[in-house]
């Protein structure tokens, strides 16, 4: 019996990367799982296809969480089709790079990249709770650079990965009288297109940082995210989950 029968999942930003593997986990533990996206409708509908013919449901809705007030229809419109939200993974983000003599230059990235990165973040899981039954799992997914920076340009970036950190504890007292365990992950390189797109120097820098000497595979991050939501991790709540290869040690 998989782990995850007749529960429904919420994911963020689920077609690419991270997100893709964590909607992928989740659906073959057994979850009915609706997901976020932003542009690509045929990559959303293939997801689709490929979860239900393998005997999954999955759900794709449209959803640019720099907007406010569009993440928590997508949860609204996931709970019409399905009653309740037992899982909330917020995986969406947006990453703007860029010295602090640029900031002007780039005020109208950074703007979004906060309402991506934290305010959408704080909007699904209001949105969420109203519907998730006592005993729910909330797991936001952070970054490694929230405890350790990489480099300089990261600043206003991993200032909105700390907050999620934080904003995690904080949850985690608030919904403990329902039994919801809210925990966040906080990957390092991962092995996702947006690394794979980056300068050779840039990847091997990190690569030489990295004491296990490779990048995190999205399938090792989907992996942890599913103990999490699952039975086994009902007492961990309130704790931040650091899977970066040992660069932070």
């Amino acid at each position: 019996m998989s782990k995850l029968n007749e529960k429904v999942a919420f994911v963020t930003g689920g077609t690419r990367g991270m997100g893709r593997a964590i909607v992928e986990r989740l659906a073959k533990e057994g979850a009915t799982v609706a997901f976020t996206y932003l542009n690509s409708d045929q990559v959303a509908q293939q997801i689709v296809d490929e979860i239900n013919q393998n005997g999954g449901k999955a759900f794709a809705i449209k959803a640019d969480g720099s907007r406010k007030g569009a993440v928590g229809k997508a949860i609204e419109d996931a709970v019409i089709l399905f009653q309740k939200i037992d899982i909330l993974v917020n995986n969406a983000a947006l990453s703007v790079g860029g010295t602090i003599e640029t900031s002007d230059e780039r005020s109208h990235e950074y703007d979004r990249q906060i309402d991506v990165n934290i305010r959408s973040v704080t909007e699904a899981v209001r949105t969420a709770q109203k519907y998730m039954p006592d005993g729910g799992r909330i797991v936001n997914i952070a970054s490694v650079g929230g405890i350790r920076i990489g480099g300089p340009g990261l600043s206003d970036y991993v200032a909105t990965k700390a907050a999620i950190s934080a904003y995690t504890r904080g949850l985690a007292w608030d919904l403990a009288p329902r039994q919801i365990t809210v925990n966040s992950v906080e990957p390092g390189a991962t092995d996702t297109d947006m690394l794979q797109k980056a300068d050779e120097a840039v990847r091997q820098h990190y690569m030489n940082a990295i004491p296990l000497k490779r990048f995190a595979q999205p399938e090792e991050i989907a992996a942890l995210v599913n103990f999490l939501v699952g039975d086994e991790a009902g007492y961990i709540t309130g704790s931040s989950f650091t899977i970066d290869g040992g660069i932070s040690a």
